[in-house]
């Protein structure tokens, strides 16, 4: 029996590939676009944002983008990507449209959460207006010190 690759990808919220059998694998570091087979040396490196692409046993090729992570093979044929974000696909096409839904949706959710910071920070600093303007003293009307005031 031929041996393969076990491959497992994983991010903080789910495991998205799970000991997936694989005849050969290939991803991305800062060198450049590297491959891994069975009995494979150990290894570790850090992967930037790319697709790793992977072979079944059936020759199905299966594909993942990885928001970069780490990279380890082990004992020659376990290999592991921890990343903080990782979307699987079947074809490169499908992987493409939903990594831009996920990031048009990143991007609308970055926005979303620049307007309310912007709201909040003004709803803190009318607060602090208020308190300094102290009781008693409407909107709109100029403050002066209290010498002044008995004049």
């Amino acid at each position: 029996m031929a041996v393969l690759l076990d491959l497992t990808i994983a991010t903080p919220l789910d495991m998205v590939v799970n000991h997936e059998v694989a005849g050969s694998l290939r991803a991305e570091d800062e060198s450049g676009s590297f491959g891994i087979r069975p009995a494979h040396a150990d290894f570790i490196t850090m992967l930037v944002p790319s697709v790793v692409r992977w072979v079944g046993p059936d020759g199905q090729r299966r594909y993942c983008a990885v928001d970069g992570g780490l990279l380890t093979v082990s004992g020659g044929r376990t290999v592991a990507v921890a990343c903080r974000e990782a979307i699987v696909g079947d074809s490169l096409e499908r992987l493409e449209r939903e990594v831009a839904r996920v990031r048009a949706a990143q991007i609308d959710a970055e926005r979303r959460m620049r307007v309310e910071t912007v709201r909040l920070h003004a709803q803190a600093v009318r607060q602090m207006l208020c308190y300094l303007r102290g009781p008693g003293v409407p909107d709109g009307q100029e403050i002066t010190a209290p010498q002044e005031r008995g004049r």
